[in-house]
């Protein structure tokens, strides 16, 4: 690789420069928050118990401040009050953080596309209308998702929002339209922005996908009167702002939304989940003045730090992928290495016959010292010579092409199992032998789709009597329902121009879009093609080494799929937060598919030309 523009000799230590402590460190549960102590302003108990007057179903319930400041919350009906919705719209529930037997929480169904919605806001009188929080604060939430979130549904949904917009007070950069809100994003983050006192523009802090829809979160912004910091469940991570923030900005004659979002003082998106107690102080307060001191006892739902089996035969293989690791680039790059060492170490003992890159090997393609990262922790695959090919996603283009000086056709050279690549140099394919087969894995640019298509055709027409994984960056998506797979118009290409046709493609595997799904479609001749898309990037610590294991076993003709990290298996169990699991276990992370290895591969001759 010669022909590279940019130094190559970063060293791995704490001590260069170019890895510095935010890029080395992702702040977790043993980073404490600011050593301040504040005063309650505000606290909201969402409990019969704090009903001040009126009900439900009367439309005027108040609750009371538990605080004694006088910051009572009003009930409030968004669209036609008449409608036979509005029963359903609010509702108590004995459902509570940590299943407290003696404690409440209000549930809101509210959704983008109904009639009507409910919500509440401060009274006019309240004092925290008022309240800038120039020597800080902390905001602390107990909510739960709707066991139904949809993006097209719920996405940006309000837990708390300042009323009115910062153009009012002549604040025109950023989104001038708002003032300041804690919300629930479309990929299920918690994000934090707000116009602070001392600057002209928003800054915003951001949580990780909260992956699980069946469990309940404990969310707290903290403000030193100079810096904010964002917590999940006492975990915080490194999508936080790095701005001097001072306050938090009003108003005058706004008050505060408690489970509605504002744009350009229209009520934008309710919330819909629970919310058990909301917690204001005019300071930052200490980790142990929380409203819960620690995140809740084991893990996330959705995972375990069990063993399992990646490899359950000797004479099966793994196929592995490796999603996006753009964030693990840029930010934490020990997690990447980590995953390269341990493909290095385990390839053998693990029978991983190929690894593929899902793309987007930076997350900024004009930074050097990303593409150092990346081209350093690959490198230890060259060193083993272990079988790797490797796709551009959306962030790897850049001026110069930057991807084609690292992972262009020149890094394969030496390299046997790669066939070749496309007149474009993006694209590419390599063959492999794992288990009774020669596998030929396709990888197709997404950028220069157009003009590589023509070539791809011809690598499957010069190879029909070989089984092909197909991978490209984007292939399939996510449905507004969180859950389904949803059609691109380049997985749509892909599909009409190959996959459809050419019956020895019989998996496709690729990227981009945030989370994980899959399904089975049926070609042309009627047989299987299994389509997954993997994607961790928006997941705890960026994706936190999560890696895609396809077990291919021939004896009992299924392919068992795995979602593993080394780097969490690797973690001192005393360091391990919350969201630190192994293996992933949700359907989509953890699942097998039956497929007839000889009956589905019956076109299959030995070829490696």
């Amino acid at each position: 690789m010669s022909n590279k523009k940019w130094p190559t000799n970063l060293s791995i230590s704490d001590s260069n420069p170019m890895l510095s402590e935010q890029n080395r460190s992702i702040l977790r549960q043993s980073i404490e928050p600011f050593n301040t102590d504040g005063q309650v302003v505000a606290y909201w108990k969402f409990s019969k118990e704090y009903v001040k007057s009126g009900t439900i179903e009367t439309g005027d319930l108040v609750l009371q401040d538990a605080s004694g400041n006088g910051n009572d919350l009003v009930m409030q009906t968004f669209g036609d009050s008449r409608s036979v919705e509005t029963e359903n719209i609010l509702k108590w529930s004995n459902s509570t953080y940590g299943n407290a037997s003696n404690g409440q929480s209000l549930e809101f169904v509210n959704d983008k596309h109904a009639p009507v919605g409910c919500y509440f806001s401060t009274s006019d009188n309240a004092m925290i209308n008022k309240e800038k929080f120039k020597e800080g604060f902390t905001i602390e939430a107990i909510v739960k998702l709707p066991p139904n979130f949809e993006p097209n549904k719920h996405s940006w949904m309000g837990i708390l929002t300042r009323q009115g917009q910062a153009s009012a007070i002549n604040k025109l950069a950023g989104e001038k339209e708002i003032l300041s809100t804690l919300s629930i994003s479309n990929l299920r983050e918690v994000q934090w922005t707000s116009h602070p006192t001392n600057l002209n523009v928003n800054e915003t802090n951001w949580s990780f996908s909260l992956e699980s829809k069946e469990e309940w979160y404990y969310i707290s912004v903290v403000n030193d009167g100079n810096q904010t910091k964002l917590y999940v469940n006492g975990i915080t991570d490194f999508r936080n702002t790095e701005a001097q923030v001072v306050g938090i900005d009003a108003v005058e004659g706004f008050g505060w939304n408690v489970g509605a979002s504002m744009w350009s003082n229209e009520i934008d998106t309710l919330f819909s989940g629970k919310i058990q107690e909301i917690r204001i102080t005019n300071r930052a307060i200490k980790r142990e003045g929380w409203l819960m001191k620690s995140s809740q006892e084991g893990y996330t739902a959705n995972g375990t730090n069990e063993q399992l089996a990646l490899i359950t035969a000797s004479k099966n293989y793994n196929f592995l992928f490796l999603p996006d690791p753009q964030k693990t680039v840029r930010y934490q790059p020990e997690i990447f290495f980590t995953q390269m060492e341990w493909i290095a170490d385990q390839k053998d003992s693990h029978n991983i016959a190929m690894t593929a890159f899902l793309g987007d090997m930076v997350d900024q393609s004009h930074a050097p010292e990303e593409w150092i990262v990346s081209d350093l922790g690959v490198e230890i695959l060259d060193k083993q010579n272990i079988p790797y090919l490797v796709i551009a996603g959306n962030h790897d283009y850049g001026i110069g092409d930057p991807y084609l000086i690292y992972y262009g056709p020149d890094r394969y050279s030496e390299k046997e199992y790669y066939k070749g690549s496309s007149p474009s140099g993006f694209s590419s394919y390599g063959i492999i032998e794992a288990g009774s087969y020669h596998y030929l894995f396709l990888m197709v640019d997404m950028q220069h789709m157009m003009e590589d298509i023509t070539w791809a055709k011809q690598i499957v027409k010069n190879h029909p009597n070989l089984p092909t994984i197909l991978v490209s960056h984007e292939i399939l998506a996510i449905a507004g329902d969180g859950i389904s797979p949803q059609d691109t118009d380049r997985g749509n290409m892909l599909w009409n121009e190959l996959v459809n046709e050419y019956d020895q493609i019989f998996m496709t595997v690729s990227g981009h879009n945030h989370g994980s799904v899959h399904r089975i479609m049926k070609n042309a001749n009627g047989n299987k093609v299994i389509q997954m898309l993997v994607d961790y990037q928006s997941s705890f610590a960026g994706g936190n080494g999560w890696m895609r294991f396809a077990e291919f076993d021939e004896e009992m003709n299924k392919i068992n799929f795995r979602s593993y990290s080394p780097w969490v298996e690797n973690l001192p169990e005393e360091e391990r937060t919350y969201f630190d699991v192994k293996h992933l276990t949700s359907p989509n992370d953890q699942f097998e598919i039956e497929i007839n290895f000889k009956e589905r591969f019956s076109f299959y001759i030995q070829s490696l030309s």
